[in-house]
C-alpha cells in the first residue's frame, strides 16, 4: 500500500526475488511534490541489491559530499562529510528530487513481471486476517468506483503519515508535534552548484539550502510567528523577500512553496498480524538529519528479505517478528537525533547559538573532536543487538549486528575488479577469512542458511576459485583492514548485508542452532567444501513443534 519511495523500493526488493507483488497507490500517478531531497549511501546500496537498480537512479542524483554548517553571521563551522571513503560503496549523501526518484523507480518496475501496479486504487478495509492470508478490500476510482476483495499473504503499509493501514490496525503513534513553522521553496534556474547541503544556523533566521541537478535548489526557512500558517499558500512577496539574500526570483521560477510543521512520532508497534508498517506510516521525524526517506528504505531492506524467506519456506513466521525488534530502536534513535540537531543547529536563541559556535570551534581544534563532528560520529549506533543475529564475544564481535562495508575487491583467477555485493548476490553469504578446506567441511555440517560461499584471501595473495566457492582479495587496502582481525573466522552475512555472526569453525554448530529458531524446516548448507560433499546429514530440531 503506497507507491512513494518506500513502497516502490519494497516492490523492487520483493519482485527482484521473484515474489508476486500488488502495489496499490490511491493517487492517479506518482507524486509531483519534492519532499525528500537526500538519498544516503545505505539506501543506494539497498537499490543496488535489487538487480542493480542504483544504476538507473544515479542519473537523477548529485553525488554529494555531506553537509556544511554555518553559525552566527554566516561564519563556517564545519563540513560533515562522513568518513569520506565510500564505506558502503556509494557517495555518502546525495541530493535529488523526489518526483524524479519515484518516476525512475516506477519505470524500472517494468523489468519485474511479478509486480502488478495499480494507481487510483485505495484500501478500504482489512476484512479478515487468517493464519496464512489477509483479505483486503480495494476500491478503484472515486467513492462510487468498483470494489473487489483479494486474499494476499501480507500487507505492507507504506502509505505515509496518514496511513490507512495503521488506522485500520488501530496502532497509535507516540511522540510529539512541534509548533515551529518552516517554509519550503523549490526553485528553478538557480546558480547554486554545491554538492553539499548548507545549514545556516543564524538565530535570526535559520535556513537550509540544498542544490540539486539542472538548476534546481531547495530552500527551507524557519518562519516567525504570523508570517504564514501550515497548509496556507505562502504569498509570493514572502517567498521573494526570504530568497532575496540568495537570489532574485520570479513566480515562474518557483516550482513549489509550502509552509509546514514537523513531527517526531513512532508507531507503538510495526506489526499487526500479517500487516506491517514502513516509512512514514511507521515513523515521522524532523528533516534536520536527512533520514526520513532513508529510514523508510531501511525498513524495506530489513523486512523484504525476511518475507521472501518465509514465502519460500526457508524461514518461520517468527523471523518476521524481528522486523519490529530490529527497526524500532534505530528509528527511535534517528528521531531523537533529528530533534537534537534541530534544537542545536536551527535554534532561534542567540545565547544558545553563541555557545554552540564556541563549542564547535573549540572541538574542531582537537583531532578527536574534529573526527567526531566531520565524520558525523554523533549519529546513532545502528547495531542490531537482538533479532536475527548471533552475538560474539571474541574477535569480530564489533562486526556483528552492523552493516558490512562494501569495498571493491579482486574476484577469481582473472582478478576482476568488482564491488563486494556483486560477489555476494541477493541471498545469505558466508565469507571464510583465510580458512582451510577442512574448516569449510566443518561449517557445511552446521545447518547454516543456504549461502553464497566466498574465500577471502589476505596478505596481498591472489584470489582463486575452488569448487563452489568464489575467491576474492584486497584491491585497495579496505578489505584487509576490515578482516585482518578475524583470520580463521567465518563471517555470515544476511541478505540485507547485516553481519549475522562471526565465528570460528568450532562454533559453527552453535551459530547454526541459534539461527534454526527462525527456520521453517532444517537448514542444509549448500556451501561445498573441497572435495564437494554429495550430501549432508539431516539436522534434527530440538523443538518438536518446528515443521520439517
Amino acid at each position: 500500500m503506497g507507491a512513494g519511495p518506500t513502497g516502490l523500493t519494497a516492490a523492487h526488493l520483493l519482485g527482484s526475488r521473484g515474489v508476486r507483488v500488488l502495489l496499490v497507490e490511491r493517487n492517479a500517478t506518482t507524486s509531483d511534490d519534492a519532499k525528500a531531497i537526500s538519498l544516503d549511501d545505505e539506501s543506494l546500496r539497498t537499490l543496488q541489491s535489487a538487480d542493480g537498480l542504483d544504476e538507473a537512479v544515479y542519473p537523477i542524483l548529485v553525488p554529494g559530499t555531506g553537509t556544511k554548517y554555518f553559525g552566527i553571521g554566516g561564519r563556517p563551522l564545519l563540513h560533515a562529510r562522513g568518513t569520506g571513503d565510500q564505506r558502503f560503496g556509494h557517495p555518502f549523501k546525495n541530493p535529488f528530487a523526489q518526483p524524479d526518484l519515484e518516476r525512475v523507480l516506477r519505470e524500472q518496475l517494468r523489468r519485474l513481471p511479478s509486480v502488478d501496479v495499480r494507481f487510483d486504487t485505495r484500501l478500504t478495509a482489512l476484512v479478515t486476517q487468517h493464519p496464512d492470508q489477509v483479505r483486503v478490500s480495494l476500491r478503484t476510482g472515486g467513492e462510487d468506483g468498483p470494489t473487489e476483495e483479494l486474499d494476499v499473504s501480507y500487507v505492507l503499509g507504506c502509505d505515509g503519515g496518514r496511513s490507512t493501514v495503521r488506522d485500520l490496525l488501530s496502532i497509535p503513534m507516540e511522540g510529539r508535534s512541534f509548533p515551529d513553522v518552516w517554509l519550503v521553496v523549490d526553485t528553478l534556474q538557480d546558480t547554486h552548484d554545491q554538492r553539499y547541503g548548507m545549514h545556516h544556523g543564524d538565530p535570526g533566521r535559520p535556513v537550509v539550502i540544498v542544490a540539486g541537478r539542472d538548476g534546481r535548489c531547495r530552500y527551507e526557512f524557519r518562519l516567525k510567528p504570523g508570517e504564514c500558517e501550515p497548509g496556507t499558500p505562502p504569498p509570493f512577496a514572502l517567498v521573494r523577500g526570504l530568497l532575496r539574500p540568495y537570489r532574485e526570483i520570479t513566480p515562474e521560477q518557483v516550482e513549489r512553496a509550502v509552509a509546514y510543521g514537523f513531527h517526531a512520532l513512532l508507531a507503538d508497534r510495526l506489526r499487526g498480524g500479517r500487516c506491517f508498517l514502513l516509512g512514514d506510516a511507521a515513523h515521522m521525524m524532523p528533516p534536520f538529519a536527512g533520514q526520513g526517506l532513508n529510514s523508510g528504505v531501511r525498513d524495506a531492506a530489513n523486512l523484504c528479505w525476511k518475507i521472501a524467506e518465509v514465502l519460500a519456506g526457508r524461514a518461520d513466521d517468527t523471523l518476521l517478528d524481528t522486523y519490529d525488534t530490529e527497526r524500532r530502536p534505530h528509528a527511535r534513535a534517528v528521531i531523537d537525533l533529528s530533534v537534537r540537531l534541530g534544537r542545536i543547529v536551527m535554534t532561534t536563541s542567540r545565547p544558545r547559538a553563541l555557545l554552540r559556535d564556541v563549542l564547535v570551534r573549540t572541538a574542531m581544534r582537537i583531532p578527536p573532536g574534529r573526527r567526531y563532528l566531520t565524520e558525523m560520529r554523533y549519529r546513532p549506533d545502528t547495531r542490531v543487538r537482538s533479532g536475527a543475529v548471533v552475538p560474539a564475544h571474541g574477535p569480530g564481535r564489533e562486526l556483528v549486528g552492523t552493516m558490512l562495508p562494501q569495498p571493491r575487491v579482486l574476484r577469481g583467477r582473472h582478478h576482476r575488479l568488482t564491488r563486494l555485493d556483486d560477489v555476494l548476490g541477493q541471498g545469505w553469504s558466508l565469507l571464510g577469512i583465510g580458512v582451510s578446506d577442512t574448516d569449510w567441511v566443518a561449517v557445511a555440517r552446521a545447518g547454516l542458511p543456504d549461502a553464497t560461499a566466498v574465500d577471502v584471501f589476505l596478505d596481498d595473495r591472489a584470489p582463486r576459485d575452488r569448487a563452489g566457492r568464489t575467491g576474492i582479495a584486497d584491491a585497495d587496502g579496505r578489505l584487509e583492514a576490515l578482516f585482518a582481525g578475524v583470520t580463521r573466522h567465518f563471517v555470515l552475512v544476511r541478505p540485507d548485508r547485516l553481519v549475522a555472526a562471526v565465528f570460528t569453525p568450532d562454533r559453527a554448530q552453535y551459530v547454526g542452532a541459534e539461527l534454526r529458531r527462525f527456520a521453517a524446516r532444517p537448514l542444509t548448507a549448500t556451501v561445498p567444501p573441497a572435495p564437494v560433499l554429495d550430501s549432508l546429514p539431516e539436522i534434527q530440531h530440538d523443538s518438536p513443534g518446528v515443521p520439517r
